[in-house]
């Protein structure tokens, strides 16, 4: 073999958990970015690229790999959807690292390549290390070492003592410290001669294993007898009558007799009952089946509550638990109704849509005691895993079954109320989409034969009335959405939470807090709940309030302790409000006042009701060019272009210059930019704000205005109106721009949510125009005639 020494420049790869040999041809996965672009780059050019093994211990070298590696053909690359790259490598030639040419943007070292040495030793010597080699690897395999199909009979084809070196070397499971090892050794002899050292000491190992295990066979064979004798015991006994009824078994069968199975589940429990007899009851197997039995046996088979059809009973428990909430308590009666009717009914599929804190949790609550039925909540925010819902598979270690399930056992019976909280928040990932599991589980007519892949047996769900809520839905599948009945609870207004705090939340914080078993009588007066609820909260739920409210409490209760009143009146005023509470919000709000290119609009978001300033700028620039800025969503953007088209294309109506918007930047602007904004109702405010900006002049009053408009003009219809007025009356404004569609609902709007709001209803923007802007010259006979004032 020639000694002549060859140098070559090649990529570097560090491999961490394998050494290569000459003659591999095997796959290595490979998940830094810097090696993939190197493997990418070589498959352009030579295909050879060089592999090295990481050192574990700390190395001198600045890439902490070993100096020796090997030099490899890329055969195929494929990458994998995890983001790492599987490459199919040949190993080729042995090579060590002479230097480090550079190391960005991948590692390139400069290589030499290393030959076999012709070895010192007599051939006759060689010959016999090969069979003494061959012989001991027939040993360790007979005595149990396992080694690849057909490895042995490859060795006899193979004659070069360093290629047959080579294979054998990769295929004994070498750790990585002694495969490197040998891999460095250039002379053949001595790595044959390694190779007979490790297969004498595994031959060693595996004749103690084969001792160990001969006696452990003893052992087991006495535990069986022991288990033998235990059985004819336990036989005698029941002869004899003289069981002791603590057999663990024995109740299983017990209950696998007496329970009100499906044919099913019964079949299923009696093939685990009779597989757990043939085991030793102390086997990880034997536990396992324990466990699943224990599922199924205690799920409520035949369990059912009787339900409580009493109409005024219904209605007079919703009203106790819950303020107004008119149309849910109808619809409630309603379902009794018809059930009272039709025992038979499919239960609705009810979906509580609203902001957080208005009651959608607690109404669930209160249904199931009006009906009598038992109340089970599964909470949905977060799951990501498919089964969460349908269970794991009894294969995976850990497995148990799907929440809805598991509501079940809480919930003791087959008709009880589940609560899905939070459907809207559910997501999906490579594990599964629970919201397409939840389909099958809220269909009537497939839920009867559900199919829990932990109990592998069907369960009727028929007779449960699930109850789902959502801040929003539309984040929910549509698939999903099909299947709901939508019931929308709004926020509250002013009187309405004043009204839930003197009736609820005050005797609740009070009993909490443990000032109503005190002795002294603490009172709230409407003027201070008005103030908690003006000053201190800014939500359409009820939650903060009952925190602020709680918070007094907590303050009152100190001061009975600390001064040791008793039998006194504490009369809670605006002004005590203020000393425990501190200042209210401090509102950044600073629109009361017309602007000049502002435009105030109502917006819904899945929290509450907001009034966000719309504010528009035109920079002389001769750049044409709309700037949208304020975390402003698609939605937006495109009501931003169509409102300026409209008022492009109508300026001569509003008196604008149209060149002016057509040939500088038209920067439109909505504050508060870190909340994300977006929604289909901000069009006309958008325009208005553009008007204003173009005229150079205010609005002729401070309007919140809400609608979508189109490229002529009209003014669509939109959502959320209680919130949005709400919003309105929050922020102190009392003039509200709704559109002419949305006439009918406003006023089904209670008394109190529209209270000191003076509201306009437009079918166009013309009209719009001439409310806002009525100072400006222009003859109303020049504008379209839907234009006149509604």
């Amino acid at each position: 073999m020639s000694s002549k020494k060859h140098t070559v420049e090649l990529p570097l790869v560090p491999l961490d958990d394998i050494v290569i040999f000459p003659h591999m041809l095997i796959p290595v996965f490979i998940d830094d970015d810097t090696c993939i672009s190197a493997v990418e780059d070589q498959l352009k050019n030579s295909k050879t690229i060089f592999f090295s093994a990481y050192k574990n211990e700390d190395s001198s070298t600045p890439l902490n790999v070993y100096d020796v590696g090997l030099i490899c053909t890329i055969v195929r690359t494929r990458m994998l959807p995890d983001g790492r790259m599987r490459v199919l490598i040949k190993g080729d030639t042995k090579a060590k690292i002479d230097s480090i040419v550079r190391t960005s943007p991948y590692p390139i070292v400069r290589l030499r390549e290393i030959p076999d040495l012709q070895s010192q030793q007599d051939q006759t010597q060689i010959e016999a290390l090969i069979k003494s080699v061959r012989k001991s690897l027939e040993t360790v395999s007979s005595l149990g070492k396992v080694f690849p199909p057909d490895f042995l009979a490859l060795l006899d084809e193979v004659d070069n003592p360093s290629r047959l070196a080579d294979i054998i070397a990769a295929n004994l499971g070498f750790k990585i410290e002694q495969a490197q090892k040998i891999l460095a050794m250039n002379n053949v002899y001595d790595r044959l001669h390694a190779l007979q050292n490790f297969l004498q000491q595994e031959i060693d190992f595996f004749r103690v294993q084969v001792k160990i295990q001969s006696q452990a066979c003893e052992k087991i064979g006495k535990v069986q007898k022991e288990n033998y004798l235990r059985e004819q015991i336990k036989i005698l006994k029941d002869e004899l009558h003289d069981s002791d009824g603590k057999d663990e078994t024995a109740d299983l069968w017990r209950q696998i007799k007496t329970l009100p199975l499906s044919v099913e589940a019964r079949q299923e429990a009696v093939r685990n009952m009779r597989r757990i007899e043939k085991m030793h009851q102390d086997g990880s197997e034997a536990s396992l089946i324990r466990t699943y039995l224990d599922h199924l046996l205690t799920l409520p088979w035949g369990k059912f509550t009787t339900d409580n059809l009493d109409l005024k009973n219904a209605k007079a428990v919703l009203d106790e638990d819950h303020f107004g909430l008119r149309e849910i308590k109808d619809r409630i009666i309603e379902y009794l109704a018809v059930k009272k009717l039709n025992p038979n009914a499919s239960s609705p599929i009810l979906c509580f849509v609203g902001p957080p804190g208005v009651g959608k949790t607690s109404l669930g609550r209160s249904i199931a005691r009006a009906m009598g039925r038992k109340f089970a909540r599964v909470s949905l925010g977060g799951v990501r895993d498919e089964a969460d819902i349908r269970g794991h598979r009894r294969t995976y270690v850990g497995a148990y079954p799907g929440r809805l399930i598991q509501s079940l056992k809480i919930a003791e019976t087959m008709n009880p109320i589940i609560m899905l909280d939070e459907i809207d928040k559910i997501g999906s990932d490579h594990r599964g989409d629970p919201a397409a599991a939840l389909l099958e589980m809220l269909d009537p007519e497939q839920n009867s034969t559900f199919i829990d892949h932990y109990l592998g047996v069907s369960f009727d769900f028929s007779q449960v009335l699930f109850i789902t809520n959502a801040n929003t839905v539309s984040t929910v599948s549509p698939a999903l959405l099909d299947r709901l009945e939508i019931v929308n609870l709004s926020g509250y207004s002013i009187d309405e939470k004043i009204s839930i705090a003197m009736q609820f939340l005050i005797p609740r914080q009070l009993l909490a807090s443990g000032l109503s078993n005190s002795g002294v009588n603490v009172s709230f007066s409407k003027a201070a709940i008005a103030k908690v609820v003006s000053d201190y909260t800014k939500e359409s739920g009820l939650r903060t309030l009952e925190k602020k409210i709680a918070s007094i409490c907590r303050k009152v209760a100190r001061q009975v302790v600390e001064t040791s009143i008793t039998d006194k009146l504490i009369r809670i005023t605006p002004r005590i409000v203020k000393k425990q509470l501190g200042n209210g919000y401090i509102s950044d709000f600073s629109y009361q006042k017309s602007r000049k290119g502002v435009a105030l609009a109502l917006a819904y978001t899945p929290v509450s009701g907001e009034v966000i300033a719309i504010e528009c700028n035109i920079i002389r620039n001769n750049k044409a060019h709309l700037k949208l800025t304020g975390q402003i969503g698609k939605v937006m953007d495109e009501s931003a272009h169509a409102a300026l088209s409209f008022v492009v294309s109508n300026a001569e109506y509003f008196g604008i210059d149209a060149e002016l918007l057509t040939n500088n930047e038209v920067h439109v602007h909505v504050p508060a930019a870190a909340v994300p904004k977006d929604g289909p109702s901000a069009g006309v405010s958008i325009a208005t704000a553009i008007i204003s900006a173009a005229l150079d002049m205010t609005a002729a009053q401070v309007v919140a205005m809400t609608g979508e408009i189109t490229l002529h003009g009209h003014v669509l219809a939109i959502g959320g109106l209680k919130e949005k007025f709400l919003a309105a009356q929050r922020y102190q404004i009392d003039t509200i721009v709704v559109p002419k569609r949305n006439y009918s609902e406003v006023k089904e709007l209670a008394a109190d949510v529209r209270k000191n709001l003076k509201v306009y209803y437009f079918e166009n923007y013309f009209s719009i125009f001439r409310l806002l802007f009525r100072s400006n010259t222009v003859d109303e006979k020049t504008l379209p005639k839907a234009a006149s004032l509604s």
